[in-house]
């Protein structure tokens, strides 16, 4: 559960320089209207932030490029654990259309730091949420967990331990940096800008003079919508940031085809997934977007209101608001709205992995067998194409539990493979040459799903 029981009082938010690629960048930056200090005793929600802004010509720096640089608000790194402190960037990215768009991440530093080397862990949470309030940058300060499901009878209750992993991964002597990578639409599993803003995190973190640089270890962690970034980061890096060294990444609870995971959770407890996978991509392409609340019902209990409201929604209000419930009831054509060319396009951009590029870097894929929001053949038919193709993946499907089982019994598993990565021991430890493929019985817990 998450460590949030504290009271946020007295605390200077303050705005440190401008910071970028150029000189200038940096006097562009440091303009006075840029940089004057805000005063906060409290973080603020990002649709009432004003830093929670692009700067004016921010479209003309290149990906990556820092924007802002602030210490996050309230005493973060107090809750968190191992942290010497914490602060928010706001970085230059690209969208799910190819345009110039803008992110935050949270970059955690370390209390101790490696001797020998520096290392950061770019961890993606599932967020699950089109609401932008509810990105990582504000939400890891609530008590209320991030990307929660329903808790009716513990069918699919998280137990959201991501302020105690970083804590953990802070106390390894890693850097942390976690994106709110749906971007300022909160454009969920937007696969393409997830992807995009993913990778400019990671680059913006190394850049930001807090102990980073281009020589450091780097990996990946996402598990379920976390996955979907991680993985999509992965299929960008060669083609959008061939600089960049990616030395590894754990994907948990895979989701692999997004389109496809609709239909599995529609009419089930997880049915609040499928409003995301329905509307999430959609955000970033105005004419899809139209057409698709076109199609929406304008009376009746499933109607056009209901459906809109999820933008507003936090994860747990969503997986309550829409539970049990059929999404394509939603829709005047029922499932045949999926279908429409100019959903079905949005769709296609950002729904399928492979097809992007072959993961540079080694890739521990982990997911349960049994799987109730992502089939495992999903995963299976990932895993043998990149294996195909020359990729160095371990994949482990654990014959215990369900979708969020894994997300603990793989912890301790996926830990241990990227602290490999992190300190170089990789090789010594784990196949460093094609695919190992191996059903595993974990089971650290087992809710019976």
């Amino acid at each position: 559960m998450w460590c949030l029981d504290y009271l946020v009082r007295n605390v200077l938010w303050s705005l440190l320089a401008w910071t970028s690629l150029t000189s200038t960048a940096s006097a562009h930056l440091t303009s006075t209207s840029d940089a004057l200090a805000v005063h906060s005793s409290v973080p603020l929600p990002p649709s009432q932030d004003p830093r929670y802004r692009a700067p004016v010509g921010f479209e003309s720096y290149p990906p990556g490029a820092i924007l802002r640089l602030r210490k996050a608000a309230g005493n973060l790194s107090t809750i968190t654990g191992n942290c010497s402190s914490v602060y928010n960037i706001l970085y230059r990215t690209t969208d799910s259309r190819y345009r110039p768009s803008w992110a935050v991440t949270t970059l955690f530093l370390p209390s101790k730091q490696l001797s020998s080397n520096t290392a950061l862990l770019s961890y993606q949470l599932p967020y699950n949420t089109m609401d932008v309030d509810q990105s990582p940058s504000y939400s890891l300060y609530s008590s209320q967990p991030s990307g929660a499901g329903p808790s009716n009878g513990g069918a699919f209750q998280i137990a959201d331990n991501s302020l105690t992993d970083i804590g953990n991964a802070l106390g390894r002597g890693w850097f942390v940096t976690v994106p709110d990578f749906e971007g300022p639409s909160a454009a969920n599993v937007a696969a393409i800008q997830e992807g995009h803003a993913t990778i400019d995190s990671i680059r913006a973190s190394l850049r930001s003079g807090l102990g980073l640089d281009k020589t450091s270890r780097v990996a990946l962690w996402g598990y379920s919508g976390g996955s979907i970034a991680s993985e999509w980061a992965l299929e960008f890096q060669e083609q959008y940031a061939p600089e960049l060294q990616i030395h590894g990444a754990a994907l948990g609870g895979l989701v692999a085809n997004n389109t496809r995971c609709i239909y599995v959770v529609d009419g089930t407890p997880l049915a609040y997934i499928a409003v995301g996978a329905i509307m999430g991509p959609v955000i970033q392409y105005p004419e899809a977007y139209e057409r698709l609340v076109s199609q929406l019902k304008t009376s009746g209990s499933h109607n056009k209101t209901g459906f809109l409201a999820a933008k507003k929604m936090s994860p747990t209000q969503g997986f309550a608001a829409f539970y049990n419930q059929s999404i394509f009831d939603y829709f005047v054509n029922g499932s045949a709205v999926l279908y429409d060319p100019l959903i079905r396009q949005a769709h296609l951009e950002n729904q399928f992995m492979t097809y992007h590029g072959v993961p540079r870097s080694p890739v521990f894929v982990y997911k349960a067998i049994k799987d109730e929001a992502t089939p495992i053949e999903d995963a299976d038919y990932y895993v043998n194409r990149n294996c195909m193709l020359g990729a160095n993946i371990l994949y482990e499907r654990n014959s215990v539990g369900g979708h969020l089982d894994e997300m603990v019994n793989g912890l301790p598993r996926a830990v241990a493979w990227l602290e490999s990565i992190l300190d170089g021991t990789y090789s010594d430890r784990y196949n460093a040459h094609g695919c190992t493929i191996r059903n595993v019985t974990v089971s650290t817990v087992n809710s019976g799903t």
